[in-house]
């Protein structure tokens, strides 16, 4: 009868998607990841099967934990509150291991190598948008804005203001606080 692994197998996801989201795929060894997760070779192979697959994994769990945060903000705040307030959580997350998105570190990282994690990472990037869309709709049915705007539109608008954001979140000489304040007032306007 096989033995039942010792360890937490959504917990070490989780810790191996921040030494990804921090370090990167290139930047991320397997002895890296044996040290942070704290197994042995052979253990690491039986849980995860390879680096690529432990990674792919750990985008997939960046992005449900996104969609599911929003998610809460949105039924707690309502959808455009939730969606004014999304810039400035993101870079004020004290507990996220870097401030640039993960989805889009990957994207950047791999398409040039064409690279099958580049276009889960593309994948998952659709997924948040269509979630922003969901939202900016919700928003739009509420009354809490114009009927006149394309959700889709704004839902792109909107991620790529947010991944400008994270990015510009890592330099010390841009005031992301202000910027994140400046989306958040073009989403009242709307």
């Amino acid at each position: 009868m096989p033995r039942k692994p010792e360890y937490d197998r959504e917990a070490l996801i989780a810790q191996a998607r921040d030494v990804f989201w921090r370090q990167g795929w290139a930047g991320t060894s397997l002895k890296d990841l044996e040290r942070e997760l704290k197994l042995n070779p052979g253990s690491f192979y039986a849980a995860f099967g390879s680096k690529d697959a432990l990674y792919a994994l750990a985008l997939e769990r960046y992005t449900q934990d996104g969609i599911a945060r929003l998610t809460a903000l949105a039924d707690n705040l309502g959808p455009k509150a939730a969606l004014m307030a999304q810039p400035k959580r993101v870079i004020e997350d004290a507990l996220a291991p870097t401030k640039a998105c993960m989805l889009a570190k990957t994207y950047a990282e791999l398409q040039a190598k064409d690279h099958d994690l580049a276009q889960r990472a593309a994948a998952y990037l659709d997924q948040m948008k269509a979630c922003f869309a969901n939202l900016f709709r919700r928003a739009q049915a509420a009354g809490e804005i114009r009927p006149g705007h394309d959700p889709d539109r704004l839902a792109a608008r909107y991620q790529s203001d947010l991944l400008g954001l994270r990015l510009s979140a890592e330099r010390s000489d841009v005031d992301a606080r202000a910027i994140a304040a400046d989306i958040a007032a073009d989403i009242d306007r709307l």
